[in-house]
């Protein structure tokens, strides 16, 4: 395999993993009756909308047909890609809850 084709396949794995975080964080929001695209906005004020998000948001099923996600499991997720500012947003929802 050329360097070129290992690495878009590489580029492709990590978009596809991206887009699983995103759907596992939206499927979370819907869960816990949070609006993922508000929790987003906190996290980060000055991107305009995410198409990954919206994207995951017509993913996900009522939360009667959900499985229950881990507010540990969303939080690891969003720790391996790096969303720490949508870490903290959600940990303060988790609070909130308590």
């Amino acid at each position: 395999m050329h360097s070129k084709d290992l690495e878009e396949k590489i580029v492709q794995q990590y978009q596809g993993e991206e887009k699983m975080m995103i759907l596992v964080f939206a499927q979370w929001c819907v869960n816990h009756d949070l609006d993922p695209e508000e929790l987003y906005l906190r996290a980060y004020p000055n991107q305009s909308s995410n198409p990954a998000l919206r994207e995951a948001i017509e993913l996900t099923v009522p939360k009667e047909e959900a499985g229950e996600i881990a507010d540990q499991t969303l939080l690891g997720v969003l720790s391996l890609f790096g969303n720490d500012d949508l870490a903290f947003i959600i940990t303060e929802e988790i609070q909130k809850r308590k």
